[in-house]
């Protein structure tokens, strides 16, 4: 499998995720201190360049993932995958809400051995302290090509905050996060 393009950042790392629609995802990440770049994106398919209307169509089988680029003296990858099990159900397969489809899994693409470790002790860590009824269903798997998603879908909360979904399901989450997070936001301009 061809693997993500090289991190362009010194010092940073790329935490590759998805979680439902990635709208929510990117509205969350963006917010949280020791994050210098989100990406709404692809990954997990067998096309290449694919469109959202290709991956809507549920025949590329690509996931909507978010290309979350950190500096992890600032942020863990581990509180970026805890994060991830907070704002999202990692319980239904296929599905988060009313959007179902393999687009919408709960998937990590980990990016070699330590990532792989530390997902599964996130894992295991959200299973032990009982977060979710239900056993998580989140894969596993080795990072593949990321191809990043059209100009609109990038930064789409900031950009679309009174849309119907934004109001409905994106929104909720982002003040979960606020409100679980608190103390990893990044501080507003004035």
């Amino acid at each position: 499998m061809t693997q993500s393009p090289p991190n362009t950042h010194p010092g940073t790392q790329v935490a590759i995720l998805g979680g439902g629609c990635f709208w929510c995802l990117d509205a969350v990440y963006r917010n949280l201190q020791g994050v210098t770049e989100v990406v709404s994106g692809y990954a997990g398919g067998h096309v290449a360049h694919p469109s959202y209307e290709q991956v809507c169509g549920k025949g590329t089988g690509h996931a909507e993932v978010v290309r979350v680029v950190f500096d992890p003296a600032v942020v863990s990858y581990e509180d970026i995958l805890r994060i991830f099990f907070t704002i999202h159900d990692p319980t239904t397969k296929d599905r988060q809400g009313a959007d179902v489809g393999p687009q919408y899994r709960s998937v990590i693409f980990f990016d070699g051995p330590e990532q792989e470790a530390a997902a599964k002790r996130i894992m295991d860590e959200v299973t032990r302290e009982g977060i979710y009824p239900d056993p998580i269903v989140t894969e596993l798997v080795p990072a593949p090509q990321f191809w990043p998603a059209e100009p609109e879908h990038q930064d789409y909360f900031a950009r679309n905050p009174w849309s119907g979904y934004c109001r409905a399901v994106v929104a909720p989450k982002v003040a979960k996060f606020r409100k679980s997070f608190a103390h990893r936001l990044k501080e507003r301009a004035a």
